[in-house]
């Protein structure tokens, strides 16, 4: 099983005889209010499929390969229709074209994200494969004169059992692409499907070429002449260049050119090195009279203070202001959460070159609909006059999709500096990534409930915290100037509260935010879940039986609850050893999980996570080794954010420059963990954010449970910069 990176689609329309067959289903409800209507449904023979001579099978992915896993799940969908054997799939990148690559949950833009790959592909898919599998029989039947209801095919053999002939794809592959593609092939009942949803079967299609070193990705990337350029920034953000003395930068071995930029400065060297010693010898000024100049410790206090008066209304039923009037206690707390680095391990960085009529781009591009129009506008041409070949990518965590103008628009404009056919690659480094935005948004929430006896009469939850939709290229998100990104997780739980309010304030910082993994839910999820555990634990209940007992209308919510705690074998939050277990559940992008952690507390005060059982139900499931491997990391990837990890910011500078500051959970530090996946013949779900979001109220709810305070301000951990 191989991956091929190289693979473009200009290589599938000249690459030999075969089959190539791709389809368009009809895109579903566009969430961009802005965007123009999605395309008409099409069928376009080069699109998704290349069934070869060699009679090995490659499925272009339309979603960015960056450690998810895609390409395999999108291949599977197709093997099993097609009847393929798994040792024939091969996968690449789609190119950049929505016409015939967009996400059907975000028409009409091709984009990665939401966790919407599986969800969105999941019949179109299907129906590649199926159509395909059509073609070769009817093309086999013609070959041999026999009906074609007596030809079968498995594993990649086509027989007819009567004559005894049979062969295999690429015998027919030719004659197949010949013929008409059926627009409504028949689908496979899913009781028959050989690799959809099996344990152990589907091994991954990235990760031979990962192991070995031959995968390749936007670092990797060297054309003859090209030019790597790293861009000196402000300080501040939102300071502006005055002058800049270069001579000393010109004078570095290495160095071809100097250009300045609308976001700063541009140094042009013939390798990495000399274009970053080149930057520490600029001497540059810069106007800081517009900067955000505050630490984040003003910044918070301006959250809070919002968070501490009504906002704009998300949610609300019944009469919450009215139940805590009446209530015999009125239960009040806050919540405090930080901007966060994203840190991939491969930071951003992009080839791109430009010939004086054409752009030609090479990136781990997860937004390329976004991308294209960012450069087209930059270039003064139209999107059409953008190539833009999608290369894997090493993480990205909300980073990639530059819905900021930042590090595309980069590339773009360091091209367009240096001129025609000067290929360009720009960098950024580590420092770069921490320390030049953008981020999780800062965030407060303040909560509020009203306890009578045993009951919780009145919910009411105003969050204050940045929108990184507002102003922004996807603007066309906001809902009635409702962020949902905000107040996702929040706005609606799974209990069943008389008296509910969720509010909000969008709060303009100085510092540009973006995108994080699991989005709004990263503090939503937080706050709602410690909050709820914190009431349950005030009326004497159980965290589990208590939550239960308020999910009444959502069977699903209550299914991960109930199989998380069987999984752990619950019998109360103290479990003895001087360990506590707590419990968080959470939808999220459609997908349903609940997690208990176990817990003790060091000697130096720091928590211990030991074990965390994971219940999830995403819908019919693809490929289960997946679905484990994603909430697994993402686990540890929320875990190491809640203990350690913040950006801390003072007089506007950001403090952490690297990993030594920037702190995430080290392998020693990785819990045991059990993840058991709910059997469910729901539409597929994503997984790709969904380990995050109740690992934090886990941890914090364990705590709870030894005695020890839920933190109110993240991390959990906190380090004191000089």
């Amino acid at each position: 099983m191989t991956t091929s990176h190289s693979l473009s689609r200009r290589t599938l329309l000249t690459a030999g005889a075969g089959l190539v067959l791709g389809a368009i289903l009809p895109v579903g409800r566009s969430l961009l209010a802005q965007a123009p209507k999605p395309p008409s449904p099409v069928i376009d023979p080069n699109a998704f499929l290349r069934i070869a001579s060699d009679n090995t099978v490659t499925v272009l992915c339309k979603h960015l390969e960056f450690g998810q896993g895609p390409m395999t799940g999108l291949a599977t969908l197709v093997a099993d229709e097609l009847d393929a054997d798994w040792s024939q799939m091969r996968g690449a990148e789609a190119p950049a074209n929505a016409a015939l690559y967009a996400n059907l949950e975000y028409a009409p833009l091709q984009m990665t994200g939401g966790s919407s790959a599986t969800s969105n592909s999941y019949e179109q898919m299907r129906k590649v494969g199926a159509a395909a599998r059509a073609m070769l029989v009817a093309a086999a039947a013609d070959a041999w004169g026999v009906p074609e209801a007596e030809i079968g095919v498995v594993k990649g053999v086509i027989s007819h059992a009567k004559t005894g002939r049979s062969a295999q794809f690429g015998a027919f592959a030719d004659a197949a692409g010949k013929l008409p593609v059926p627009e409504n092939p028949r689908l496979k009942d899913p009781s028959t499907f050989t690799l959809i949803g099996r344990e152990n079967v589907v091994k991954r299609l990235d990760t031979p070429d990962k192991i070995r070193g031959n995968a390749v990705f936007t670092m990797d990337l060297h054309v003859p002449g090209m030019l790597t350029a790293v861009i000196a920034r402000p300080p501040l953000f939102g300071a502006k260049l005055v002058s800049v003395d270069d001579a000393a930068a010109r004078g570095v071995k290495g160095v071809i050119d100097i250009k300045i930029l609308p976001m700063g400065v541009a140094i042009y060297a013939d390798a990495t090195w000399p274009a970053i010693k080149a930057r520490r010898l600029l001497n540059a000024v810069w106007d800081d009279s517009s900067a955000e100049k505050r630490s984040t410790e003003q910044m918070l206090d301006e959250l809070r203070a919002k968070a501490a008066t009504p906002g704009r209304v998300a949610n609300e039923h019944g009469d919450p202001a009215r139940a805590m009037t009446g209530a015999a206690r009125v239960v009040e707390t806050e919540y405090l959460f930080p901007h966060l680095a994203h840190s991939p391990m491969e930071p951003l960085d992009g080839l791109m070159v430009w010939d004086g009529t054409r752009i030609r781009a090479r990136l781990g591009s997860q937004a390329p609909t976004l991308d294209q129009g960012q450069i087209s506008q930059i270039f003064g041409v139209t999107a059409d006059k953008v190539d833009i070949e999608v290369v894997i990518a090493g993480g990205s965590f909300g980073r990639r999709p530059d819905i900021g103008n930042d590090f595309v628009a980069e590339l773009a404009h360091a091209t367009k500096a240096i001129g025609q056919n000067r290929p360009v690659k720009l960098v950024w480094t580590r420092e770069d990534d921490i320390q030049a935005g953008f981020y999780r948004p800062l965030v407060a929430h303040k909560l509020r409930a009203a306890v009578d006896g045993r009951r919780i009469v009145g919910w009411s939850n105003t969050i204050a915290g940045q929108s990184f939709l507002v102003g922004s290229i996807v603007e066309g998100f906001m809902k009635d100037g409702v962020d949902p990104m905000l107040v996702e997780g929040a706005s609606e739980l799974p209990y069943e509260l008389p008296n509910f309010r969720c509010d909000f304030h969008i709060v303009n910082l100085g510092v540009p935010t973006t995108s994080f993994r699991s989005v709004g839910s990263t503090h939503t999820t937080y706050a709602t879940e410690c909050f709820m555990d914190e009431l349950l634990q005030l009326m004497g209940k159980d965290p589990v039986a208590g939550r239960l007992e308020l999910i009444t209308k959502s069977p699903r919510h209550a299914g991960v609850l109930k199989a998380v705690a069987e999984l752990a074998a619950w019998t109360g939050p103290k479990v003895g050893n001087d360990r506590g277990r707590g419990v968080a559940v959470a939808k999220a992008f459609n997908t349903y999980i609940a997690q208990i952690a176990e817990v003790s507390v060091g000697a130096n005060g720091e928590p211990r996570v030991h074990k965390v059982w994971c219940a999830v139900d995403c819908g019919v499931v693809v490929n289960p080794d997946i679905v484990r491997a994603q909430v697994e990391g993402g686990i540890g990837f929320g875990l190491g954010h809640i203990l350690y990890a913040e950006v801390p910011i003072k007089d506007g500078r950001v403090v952490p420059k690297n990993f030594d500051q920037y702190r995430s959970l080290r392998i020693n530090e990785m819990p045991e963990i059990t993840v058991e996946i709910v059997a469910s013949s729901e539409k597929p779900t994503g997984v790709g954010e969904l380990g995050v979001p109740c690992i934090g109220p886990a941890v914090a709810n364990a705590l709870a449970a030894l005695g020890r305070e839920r933190p109110r301000r993240l991390p959990m951990l906190r380090v004191a910069f000089a």
